[in-house]
């Protein structure tokens, strides 16, 4: 068999956000395990995966993700597997941000998935099969004081997914999250900022921050977020959420089986909030 009819029937996989961090990580692992995979991003990234093709995408603009799936398709001729990985970060009190930067997180977070979403489930119902993995974070699940808007993206983004799933699952498509917790990328560096700082927030945010430069210094590693991403695309029945690695799963059982009161209170006193 010829390199191209091998090529040709592999399954086919794009991951957004994939010139670093998870979204690099999840394309390295999916190549190995015999996808063919397009990686997007808005810039060409400084190196790019063997095995690899980088597509040109900005998820916040409709005519980018429709030219980007189209010359996709036009490649292939099928979709089997979406990763929305492309996201921003945003640390502030939620008061602190303007309605416009809160929107352009949004447009990022959410409404990049659901550009996304809608460009390749046409292709994905005609084929009556296919997976979208979104990647969500454990702040979709619990509070996160002075990441309110971050946190809000995320939570918008399991409601959309779970529900979602339940209208596809009928004919051959799965939508499933992967939730990891602090993870060794440039998220930490890259975050923005509130702009439109308040003197009553500045040490608290500033604890807040704090706390989250340590906890980076023991955080998961990308390769391990991946290894999730592969296990959801490729379960036979999968499961609706997939926790990335030992600190997400604690946070994720704390959230369900601990009594508000006490999660509370152990989630003040982390962040340095008075109890």
């Amino acid at each position: 068999m010829s390199n191209g009819q091998e090529q040709q029937q592999s399954p086919v996989a794009i991951v957004t956000g994939a010139s670093g961090g998870i979204g690099e990580a999840t394309t390295r692992a999916l190549a190995k395990a015999g996808y063919r995979v397009f990686g997007t991003s808005r810039k060409t990234p400084p190196r790019q995966s063997t095995g690899v093709e980088h597509v040109a995408c900005d998820v916040t603009r409709d005519d980018s993700v429709e030219t980007a799936i189209g010359q996709i398709l036009a490649k292939t001729g099928r979709i089997d597997l979406l990763v929305n990985n492309a996201g921003i970060g945003l640390v502030g009190g939620a008061e602190e941000s303007s309605l416009e930067q809160a929107k352009s997180l949004f447009d990022v977070n959410l409404f990049g998935v659901i550009r996304t979403t809608k460009a390749v489930l046409p292709v994905m119902r005609s084929q009556r099969s296919g997976r979208i993995v979104n990647i969500s974070s454990v702040m979709g699940l619990i509070p996160a004081p002075y990441f309110a808007l971050y946190a809000s993206s995320k939570h918008a983004l399991e409601g959309y997914s779970e529900s979602l799933d339940h209208e596809v699952r009928d004919v051959g498509v799965r939508v499933i999250l992967v939730e990891p917790a602090y993870t060794r990328t440039s998220f930490e560096s890259n975050l923005l900022q509130a702009d439109q700082p308040l003197d009553e927030y500045k040490s608290a945010s500033a604890n807040a921050q704090a706390v989250m430069r340590e906890v980076m210094m023991s955080a998961d590693s990308p390769e391990l977020v991946a290894d999730a991403v592969l296990n959801a695309a490729t379960a036979a029945k999968p499961r609706a959420r997939y926790t990335a690695g030992g600190f997400a799963r604690q946070v994720s059982l704390l959230r369900r089986f601990v009594p508000q009161s006490a999660f509370d209170k152990s989630l003040r006193k982390q962040l340095r909030l008075p109890t």
